[in-house]
């Protein structure tokens, strides 16, 4: 039974060159007098196309062709082909002239379209080969957008759930009330910075990355509004590489992280705390901390669980195992959360 696609290729292997070695084989016989030496010949092809079509899909992984454009895939398949097919040929005359009764003599049109034919077989060979892994790929492909849109959906929603619930917008709209008389002109970029947020929120669904630079812009709206309901209770700083702001990110996420240091940190201390949001480029690594005031007591409450295996599994889905993703308590009086994203 055929278990794996490693399976698969074998038996592929295996049934095709012995029905090309088996066709070949009785044709000739129904044309020519054979004797032993001509049939040991033909079923010299069959180990002998299984090796050097393996060997070509070796080149192929080795070189990682299937990855490269398909401008220089025909190129390749079709020089390639052509180079097995003369290795293929020299073997068999080489074959004939050693064990054969009779030197085997090489006529140039004879070769030539013996070659071909053969350049042929490879040809076709290659078109199975890598129009199996083009379907496997697109299948795969379509299984992971799914996987994305349905996860995506999901953090949508309970980004949607936190950013306009009544608590939220009731404290941005009460504070901002309170300033309208006290500082007008802070009360309009407060009021603009609600907008952004609200803004982004609603339009997060149409980008499956943003510029790290955006997501912090973001970031400072969010801070600030808390500030204005905080006031000396909160107080934060943002450490940004300049490296990093063009690099790009999943859209809300720093601003999800920084929402629950605020929720579960912040928040539930009555001398309030600090919230640091650091970031830095080493070589290919792109590190994202935000580590603030409080303690991570149970690590497998709902909704903190929830949003670690939300978090997770959209790393997982966009960059696979490049990134990873864990929260944690530093110290005795502070939580950090830090991104790990390998640069390709």
């Amino acid at each position: 039974m055929i278990k794996t696609k490693k399976d698969l290729y074998w038996v592929c292997q295996l049934c095709g060159w012995f029905f090309y070695t088996a066709i070949n084989l009785f044709f000739f016989k129904l044309s020519y007098k054979t004797n032993a030496i001509d049939i040991i010949a033909f079923l010299v092809w069959f180990p002998l196309g299984i090796s050097i079509s393996h060997f070509y899909k070796r080149t192929i992984i080795k070189y990682k062709i299937l990855k490269n454009k398909l401008i220089f895939q025909i190129p390749f398949i079709l020089i390639a082909s052509f180079i097995m097919a003369f290795v293929f040929f020299i073997f068999n005359v080489v074959f004939m002239n050693i064990f054969g009764n009779t030197t085997y003599e090489l006529n140039f049109v004879a070769s030539t379209s013996k070659i071909l034919s053969l350049m042929l077989i490879f040809i076709i060979w290659s078109f199975i080969y890598f129009g199996f892994h083009y379907f496997d790929n697109y299948k795969k492909t379509e299984i992971q957008n799914l996987k994305l849109k349905a996860n995506k959906n999901e953090i949508e929603l309970n980004t949607l759930k936190s950013q306009l619930n009544p608590h939220f917008m009731f404290n941005s709209l009460n504070s901002i009330r309170a300033l309208i008389n006290e500082d007008p002109d802070k009360a309009k970029h407060a009021i603009t910075q609600l907008s952004n947020i609200l803004r982004n929120t609603l339009m997060m669904h149409k980008h499956k990355f943003i510029l790290f630079e955006e997501e912090i812009r973001l970031v400072k709206d969010y801070l600030a509004l808390e500030k204005i309901r905080f006031e000396e209770r909160l107080t934060y700083h943002i450490d940004i590489d300049p490296r990093t702001l063009f690099l790009f990110i999943p859209p809300m996420m720093i601003q999800t992280l920084v929402e629950n240091a605020i929720k579960h940190g912040i928040n539930n201390s009555v001398d309030g705390g600090t919230v640091l949001i650091k970031s830095t480029l080493n070589e290919k690594k792109f590190n994202i901390e935000i580590k603030n005031t409080g303690q991570l007591v149970n690590k497998e409450k709902s909704d903190v669980k929830i949003g670690i295996e939300n978090t997770n599994n959209r790393l997982h889905i966009l960059f696979g195992d490049k990134a990873t993703f864990s929260l944690k308590n530093a110290d005795d009086k502070h939580v950090i959360s830090e991104l790990n994203i390998t640069i390709s």
